[in-house]
C-alpha cells in the first residue's frame, strides 16, 4: 500500500454488537485497537457519538493526532453508497434510514472520512494484507450472524450501481424458505449463518430429539449457539453433527452459484462459523464440487481469512488510503 511507514490512516468497523476502531500504516501494522459496545437500540445519534469517542481513545492510544492522519476509513454493516457517504438502512442498526454517515464524521472530526460496506472492508483488508494477496480476482465471505460478501474484481472492490453490490447472503436458495430479516424468503443467510444453525438446532431440541447439546449450553435452549453445538459435535453428538452438515450442504449451494457466475480464482471465508472447520467445509465442498461446473470449480482455491477480527478494521483503513491515492496521485 505504499512505502511511506509515515502514512497513518484511521480504521473504524462499525457493527451491530460492536465498534472496533485502529490508528493503522500503510504495512497494515495497528499501532492502537479500541473496542467498543455499539449502543444500537439507543438510535444513530447515540452510536455516532460511541464512534466518536472510539475514535479519540484509539488516536489517545497510539498517541497521534488527528492532524497526524492522511484520512478515515469506516465499514459499516448495511446497504450504503461509498460514492455520497450514505447509509441507506441497516438490519442490524435499527432506525437508520438515509444517514450521510461519512459527511457527519468528517464535519465532526475534520478530516477526510471514507464509508465502506463491512463486508467490503474485509475482502479488502485480505487482498492487501491477508490471504488474498497478489489474487487480483476473488470473493470474500463471511460467515457469522449472518452472511456478508466483497467481491473484488480486477484489483478492485465491485460495488455495483449504487454501491450495493456483494449481498451475497441475500440470494435465494429455497424459494420457500424461512423469512429473512430483508423481507425475503429463504435467502442464503437464513440458511447456511451461524443463527440459521442455532435456529434450526432449539427447534429441534424444543421437538424433543434427543441430543447433548443443552448440556454445552447451560441447560438452556435460548443459549444454544454455533459455538455450544460444536461442541457438542466434537463430543460425537449426532444431532450437532447432522446439523452442521446440513448446514454446511448449504454453505455449498450457495458457493456453487457464485463460482458458476464469477468464476473466481480464490473464495477467501471468514467469520465465527468457519471456525468449525471440516465438519463444516467437507459436506460444503463436496456439494459445490457437484453442483457448479466442474472446469470452473476445479479452477478455485479455498482459503481461510488471515486477519480474523481485524479484517474489516483494517480493510476500512486500506479503502481511505486507497481512495486518498486515487484522488492525489
Amino acid at each position: 500500500m505504499g512505502d511511506n511507514t509515515g502514512d497513518l490512516i484511521l480504521g473504524v468497523d462499525l457493527g451491530g454488537t460492536k465498534i472496533l476502531t485502529a490508528v493503522v500504516n500503510s504495512q497494515g501494522k495497528m499501532l492502537s485497537r479500541d473496542h467498543s459496545i455499539t449502543p444500537a437500540q439507543k438510535g444513530h445519534k447515540a452510536v455516532i457519538q460511541s464512534i466518536l469517542e472510539s475514535v479519540y481513545r484509539a488516536l489517545g492510544q497510539a498517541d497521534v493526532a488527528i492532524s497526524d492522519l492522511i484520512a478515515i476509513g469506516v465499514g459499516a454493516p448495511g446497504l450504503l453508497n461509498p460514492e455520497t457517504g450514505i447509509l441507506f438502512t441497516s438490519p442490524n442498526l435499527p432506525g437508520w434510514r438515509d444517514v450521510p454517515l461519512r459527511d457527519i464524521m468528517q464535519e465532526r472530526l475534520g478530516k477526510k472520512t471514507f464509508l465502506i460496506n463491512d463486508a467490503n472492508a474485509a475482502a479488502l483488508g485480505e487482498f492487501y494484507f491477508g490471504a488474498a494477496r497478489g489474487v487480483r480476482n476473488f470473493i470474500y465471505i463471511t460467515l457469522s450472524t449472518g452472511i456478508g460478501g466483497g467481491i473484488v474484481i480486477d484489483g478492485k472492490i465491485y460495488s455495483g450501481a449504487i454501491g450495493a453490490a456483494g449481498e451475497v447472503g441475500h440470494m435465494t436458495i429455497d424459494d420457500d424458505g424461512p423469512i429473512c430479516n430483508c423481507g425475503n424468503r429463504g435467502c442464503w443467510e437464513m440458511l447456511a449463518s451461524g443463527t440459521a444453525l442455532a435456529k434450526e438446532a432449539r427447534h429441534r431440541i424444543k421437538e424433543g430429539v434427543k441430543t447433548s447439546i443443552l448440556e454445552y449450553a447451560e441447560g438452556d435452549v435460548e443459549k444454544v449457539t454455533a459455538q455450544v453445538i460444536q461442541s457438542a459435535a466434537e463430543q460425537g453428538d449426532s444431532l450437532a453433527k447432522e446439523l452442521i452438515a446440513r448446514t454446511g450442504y448449504y454453505v455449498g449451494v450457495g458457493l456453487a452459484n457464485l463460482i458458476n457466475i464469477f468464476n473466481p480464482e480464490l473464495i477467501v471465508i471468514g467469520g465465527g462459523l468457519s471456525n468449525i472447520g471440516d465438519m463444516l467445509f467437507e459436506p460444503a465442498f463436496k456439494v459445490a464440487g457437484e453442483r457448479a461446473y466442474m472446469e470452473a470449480f476445479q479452477a478455485v482455491r479455498f482459503a481461510s481469512a488471515e486477519l480474523g477480527r481485524n479484517s474489516g478494521v483494517l480493510g476500512a483503513a486500506a479503502f481511505a488510503l486507497q481512495e486518498m491515492k486515487s484522488q492525489n496521485p
